[in-house]
């Protein structure tokens, strides 16, 4: 197949890997990719999404990936369908459910979907009556797309209450944040868990948990995350069943009964309190990093699954994983997550050890290749995954592996994965 993956991060780059260690030989573009794509395919800079339905018909694009949100908020899955183009993602009404969160919120309490209690407004008055009405830590989301950042854990009720200020005044989030969601804070364990939908069936992959904050011992501010594992071992059959029962199926049957069939990756951020999955939020992608450690997992091949869910033809396949572990350790550029850093050159050491070589890889995210040297340009950088018949054996692999990276001002976590060990 030729396939056409939009997006430039590490997410784009690990399904683009997957595809070309298959058996099946695949000819790749990648839009608009990064540094590091070329070596897997061919990058395209072409961001008019009719000029790029142009360029996927001229070259006979059998199946288009969408990595990340924008677009599909944007509606690119609307135009190329319309075209008559197989492309794997929501359209853009179903892609409301990431780029609202007021329409998230309101659709699980319409399906009757465990979520936390909220209110959502525009008006300050009962955007504070609730707050007061909550104890501490209390939950404040803009309603739009922030890149990751647009939800504050307040500590108290003054903070929670500047937080809804800045919010509707534009100040912190400009147009994203003139709706605000305040919730309930869960008290729990945070569990990933991605569903891969064509409309009515569906594939759910392992479970896993990322690393949002920026410190070891999940200090400092969040960030879009600073590595990831799966599966984790917090999740059994029982929990799989009621995540299945209690929140895929309402949701694809919901999506329907609202007119947008949810279609592409269906990203569930859960709150487990004692044993009962409570539905955080919505995302209509894979998560970065996750994606990187799920990928490797997959022992049957990624792209017939996207392009069976592409088709609505999720029944006709059985998605297959090894029962290893992955791991994924974030390194970031020196400034991130709180501004740009000044690009700096990677040098990768030669892998002589076999174990490595055969149990680790990179994927790379932001950088920039010039004059034949690959550069670091972006916040998140890389992402070095580790495989292994362990968390432990995934996670010391991994290290193993980003000690072979260097580049100046390289940032790190040197914790990941340790809430399972």
């Amino acid at each position: 197949m030729k396939i056409l993956i939009l997006g430039s991060g590490g997410r784009e780059y690990s399904i683009g890997r997957a595809i070309k260690n298959e058996q099946e030989k695949h000819e790749l573009f990648f839009q608009p990719g990064n540094g590091a794509t070329n070596e897997l395919g061919e990058n395209i800079a072409i961001s008019d999404y009719d000029e790029l339905v142009a360029f996927a018909k001229e070259n006979e694009i059998d199946l288009t990936i969408v990595g990340p949100e924008a677009p599909l908020v944007d509606g690119v899955v609307n135009i190329f369908k319309a075209n008559g183009l197989t492309i794997f993602g929501p359209s853009k009404e179903a892609a409301q459910l990431e780029g609202s969160k007021v329409y998230m919120k309101n659709f699980l309490a319409k399906y009757n979907i465990p979520t936390a209690k909220y209110i959502e407004s525009d008006s300050i008055e009962e955007l504070f009556k609730f707050t007061n009405s909550l104890s501490i830590p209390i939950v404040v989301k803009a309603d739009g797309l922030c890149g990751g950042k647009g939800v504050i854990i307040a500590q108290s009720h003054d903070e929670a209450k500047k937080a809804i200020s800045e919010m509707l005044s534009g100040k912190s989030f400009g147009d994203a944040g003139k709706k605000v969601i305040v919730e309930e804070f869960l008290d729990g364990y945070e569990l990933s868990m991605f569903a891969v939908c064509d409309g009515k069936d569906y594939i759910l992959l392992p479970a896993a948990q990322d690393h949002k904050r920026i410190g070891d011992g999940d200090t400092g501010p969040n960030t879009g995350g600073m590595g990831a594992y799966a599966p984790t071992p917090l999740v059994d059959e029982v929990l799989y069943q009621k995540v299945r029962d209690r929140v895929i199926r309402p949701t694809l049957d919901g999506m329907q009964k609202e007119g947008a069939p949810f279609e592409g990756v269906l990203f569930i951020g859960i709150m487990v309190v004692n044993g009962e999955p409570i539905t955080l939020e919505f995302n209509v992608r894979f998560g970065d990093p996750e994606c990187e450690i799920l990928m490797p997992l997959m022992t049957s091949p990624v792209s017939d699954m996207f392009y069976k869910a592409a088709t609505n033809r999720l029944a006709d396949i059985k998605v297959e994983f090894s029962d290893q572990y992955a791991v994924g350790v974030v390194m970031a550029s020196e400034n991130y997550p709180y501004g740009s850093s000044t690009p700096a050159e990677i040098i990768l050491d030669e892998v002589k050890h076999e174990d490595i070589a055969n149990n680790t890889h990179i994927s790379f995210a932001g950088v920039t290749l010039e004059d034949g040297k690959l550069y670091a340009t972006g916040g998140r950088v890389l992402v070095c995954i580790g495989l292994g018949d362990s968390i432990k054996q995934a996670r010391d692999r991994a290290y193993l592996r980003c000690g072979q990276v260097h580049f100046a001002g390289k940032k790190l976590r040197t914790d990941i994965a340790y809430q399972a060990l």
